[in-house]
């Protein structure tokens, strides 16, 4: 069996890793496409190296630029991949652009197009990712759900043929490569953090960084918590702030001791970043996979958008939404009563990427 994997940006790579070594220990071959939408070593490179991914066979090398553009681009070059290796299948993950150009692309040519975390919804239209993951769904042959809700979600829009509940693969990577993370990592020591004694953030959705008022007010936000706050900024974020002229920016400092502090840190990679979620009190962020990652480590999470697609961490008390307004976040961020224990297992057991495969192959 030939699998085509098109692969693009951060999540990607996560998602993507435990489902390539599946195959690989399956015997299938891969055939792996990035597309280049994030492109920097510290967005790209750095999950590679990490994750123990397979380089890719190709990068299209596509950059950033406007949706149209960059989907137009990836569209026309993942169709001569797809003409040219003639895979059994075209695997696509999430909802980025890179995932609705392999869909359509794969859809044109009349191949196989099978789905990982497929059947999400945020209800927001006006968040670009809604629509590429309704769209790769409806193009979808194979759909891998990672929730019960997921699967409930695409019988209502009567898509119910080549559904499987899975699991969810990020669940899978967490599981492992987190014990890795504990023995490599040096992050809590280079930042001088003691356990369960920061703030971690991170903010990149368009919702956030296109809007002034609203990251304006979501940092001011951050720089009121009395406690460090630990910020990797998106290079995309990096830009909207330095156009803010945020007066409270203080670049690769680490956090003093004692007092409060928003220490803003260059992206750092997989195992950096998952020793640095399961040590920190609470995580604040408008990234699905950090609220996940956060519930799957049972870290309070706030999030910074109206809307979630991962509603099972907030039905369970696990994650609160508050969108940019400043004094939710504040009251969010220092609320006493959480949840305690281990949070219920809505993810799966960890073998998701097995199933993924089983179910390709037949």
């Amino acid at each position: 069996m030939k699998i085509l994997t098109v692969v693009g940006a951060r999540p990607q790579f996560i998602k993507a890793a435990p489902v390539s070594k599946a195959l690989c220990v399956a015997g299938h071959t891969e055939f792996l496409v990035h597309t280049g939408q994030h492109y920097d070593y510290g967005m790209s490179q750095v999950f590679f190296d990490e994750l123990c991914i397979p380089q890719p066979d190709v990068n299209l090398e596509i950059g950033s630029g406007a949706h149209g553009q960059q989907t137009g681009q990836m569209l026309m070059q993942i169709e001569a991949v797809i003409q040219a290796q003639k895979p059994d299948c075209v695997l696509v993950y999430g909802d980025t652009n890179s995932t609705l150009a392999g869909a359509l692309a794969a859809v044109k040519l009349h191949v196989p197009v099978a789905h990982v975390e497929a059947g999400l919804r945020s209800f927001n239209r006006t968040m670009p990712e809604e629509h590429n993951r309704v769209l790769t769904d409806h193009c979808a042959d194979l759909l891998f759900c990672p929730t019960q809700t997921a699967v409930n979600l695409l019988a209502k829009e009567g898509i119910t043929g080549g559904v499987h509940l899975v699991g969810d693969t990020m669940y899978d990577a967490v599981l492992q490569f987190v014990e890795l993370a504990r023995r490599q990592s040096t992050i809590l020591e280079k930042l001088n953090l003691e356990p369960k004694r920061y703030v971690l953030a991170t903010v990149h959705r368009p919702y956030n960084t296109d809007e002034p008022e609203n990251l304006r007010a979501i940092l001011a936000a951050f720089a009121e918590l009395d406690e460090p706050v630990i910020f990797p900024v998106h290079p995309r974020t990096h830009k909207k702030i330095d156009e803010l002229d945020f007066v409270t920016r203080r670049t690769q400092r680490a956090p003093a001791e004692t007092g409060a502090q928003l220490a803003f840190i260059d992206p750092v990679g997989y195992l950096d970043m998952l020793v640095l979620e399961q040590n920190a009190r609470l995580i604040l962020t408008d990234s699905g996979g950090i609220q996940k990652e956060a519930f799957f480590f049972g870290v309070p999470c706030v999030t910074l958008r109206p809307e979630t697609e991962w509603v099972e961490t907030v039905e369970t008390g696990w994650n609160v939404l508050v969108g940019a307004d400043q004094t939710k976040i504040v009251a969010a961020a220092t609320r006493q009563q959480w949840p305690t224990g281990s949070p219920p297992s809505i993810f799966g057991d960890g073998e998701a990427s097995e199933r993924i495969v089983e179910l390709l192959k037949h």
